[in-house]
């Protein structure tokens, strides 16, 4: 199941009105580890990003009665992990504002269906490369569409940037991805 799916929004209605802490527990794990990367990209500290997702969690808990009127739950976590970690470093000092390209993306692997799988090794080190080498804000679009699943108006909202800077920036990701496995696909299906 995919964050920001009808799921999400049935979880969420059985928190806000029942206290339903199996739906909060399944919420939670759906979550955990896309708001645990995101977190990272702005703090850079493992042990720091599982305390701010884990603060964000509890204060749905805590404030589950008004559940109900988040329009949006997966914009609002992603949103809330990035205003905590935001605050994290404002209250550091480490920087007074951090930037889209000031962040460091961890991609989760994209190797998970039998399709992708039958993909020779070395295309998939291409990718992997090319996913790598993409600039910080890039590689942040590319992930919170491709990865996380989210719609390009979710990452608006989230990231605070325009539709067509989205669209943008994923066409350059996509592009320079394409650009670097650009390999003779012939010799791969006649192997």
């Amino acid at each position: 199941m995919s964050p920001g799916s009808d799921h999400t929004k049935e979880l969420q209605r059985r928190i806000a009105i029942y206290d339903d802490q199996q739906a909060y527990q399944e919420l939670f794990y759906l979550y955990y580890k896309p708001l645990l990367r995101f977190a990272n990209a702005f703090v850079r500290s493992h042990e720091l990003s599982e305390e701010i997702v884990s603060d964000v969690f509890i204060r749905i808990w805590e404030r589950r009665a008004q559940l109900s009127e988040i329009t949006n739950l997966t914009v609002y976590l992603y949103v809330s992990v990035r205003n905590m970690a935001l605050k994290y470093l404002l209250k550091k000092q480490k920087q007074a504002s951090i930037g889209l390209d000031d962040l460091q993306v961890e991609l989760e692997s994209q190797y998970h269906n039998p399709e992708q799988l039958l993909l020779t090794a070395e295309l998939m080190n291409r990718v992997s490369r090319a996913i790598d080498e993409l600039p910080p804000r890039c590689k942040m679009v590319y992930k919170l569409i491709k990865e996380d699943g989210l719609r390009y108006r979710e990452v608006s909202e989230i990231l605070d940037i325009s539709i067509k800077t989205i669209d943008n920036q994923l066409a350059i990701a996509l592009k320079k991805i394409g650009k670097a496995i650009n390999i003779n696909l012939r010799k791969l299906v006649c192997l």
